[in-house]
């Protein structure tokens, strides 16, 4: 006689497997559902590597109500400036990855740094990218004693000047440093020396008094001194011409071959940041750029309002920390000069 066995058939192995990684990746997945529909749950700092009143601090502010308002909490501003952005770099970079602590990340101190600080110890590509709040054409002015009012006047005015000439920059090793020097090859290789200073507010003021023939620097920068006629304005370096200055020719229309240039400010977070928090800032930034009102501030001085995914701002900051780096290694930029 048979003996009835009403015991459930044995599972096998692989099933068993099975059921146990699906019961870990369901575990998984609640906590960072959690996490997506509780955080934040207190307010958020957006670290500045620059004193207040320069770039970086304007597109920081001019974003932080209306991300305020997405996010549900605060974004507390905090400058702490020194070193070129690297202070306020490193501070993000050690920085918890819990989404509360960020960094108003600019080209110059994420792109340029690395290649012109000698001994630099931090990597600003190990930071996570977030998104693209605002970016700015340079614009090539000149002193208006300056005799040119075309790129060919002002090339042929430079190579004619026995002694050649001198440029101002906001600091060694600068966006506007490392712009200048990629068109002096572009007009073939002129004689002109570098003045650096400590920020573009310095050099504008001894700019205007004359002490320098010209210099690039962020539309918005020179915007009032523009419209001021205290300096000319001869070549902008974005794809097409600034709204803000519809007079000024590209460096394209010009002849001046790929030299396409824009500075941006973005946010970027530590390394190990929940992709989810990442994914909510960048949808905060984006509300927040939408704004009318923001939008009317930001191309009122000059810039040019971002926007996009956190992709899209990644491969921005790795293609351009590439490209600045073949210039400041052909041209020898160092920002301790």
């Amino acid at each position: 006689m048979t003996e009835k066995n009403d015991a459930p058939p044995a599972l096998s192995r692989r099933a068993v497997l099975g059921a146990g990684l699906g019961a870990a990746a369901t575990g998984l997945a609640a906590p960072r559902l959690a996490l997506a529909q509780t955080w934040p749950t207190r307010p958020l700092t957006l670290v500045v590597g620059f004193p207040p009143g320069g770039q970086t601090d304007f597109a920081a502010r001019v974003i932080q109500a209306g991300m305020s308002a997405a996010l549900g909490q605060s974004v507390v501003i905090e400058n702490r400036g020194g070193a070129g952005g690297n202070i306020g770099t490193e501070a993000v970079l050690r920085a918890r990855p819990d989404g509360y602590t960020m960094l108003a990340a600019n080209s110059s101190s994420m792109a340029i740094n690395p290649h012109t600080f000698p001994g630099m110890t931090i990597n600003p590509l190990e930071l996570v990218s977030v998104g693209l709040a605002l970016q700015s054409s340079l614009v090539l002015c000149v002193h208006p004693s300056v005799p040119a009012r075309t790129v060919s006047e002002f090339a042929a005015w430079v190579k004619a000047q026995p002694k050649g000439i001198d440029y101002g920059t906001a600091a060694a090793g600068s966006m506007s440093h490392c712009a200048m020097e990629l068109f002096r090859t572009r007009i073939g290789n002129p004689a002109m020396e570098s003045i650096p200073y400590r920020g573009s507010g310095p050099a504008m003021q001894d700019f205007i008094a004359g002490r320098f023939s010209c210099l690039f620097d962020a539309a918005s920068v020179v915007a009032p001194f523009l419209k001021a006629g205290q300096v000319r304005g001869l070549m902008v370096t974005g794809e097409q011409r600034a709204p803000a200055f519809p007079d000024i020719p590209t460096a394209a229309e010009q002849g001046v071959q790929d030299f396409t240039i824009t500075s941006w400010i973005g946010i970027s977070a530590p390394r190990g940041t929940p992709p989810e928090i990442v994914q909510r800032v960048n949808e905060a930034l984006n509300k927040a750029l939408q704004d009318p009102a923001v939008r009317e501030r930001i191309t009122g001085q000059g810039d040019e309002p971002g926007g996009g995914t956190a992709a899209e701002f990644d491969a921005r900051v790795k293609r351009d920390h590439a490209r600045w780096g073949e210039v400041a290694r052909a041209a020898n930029i160092r920002a301790d000069i």
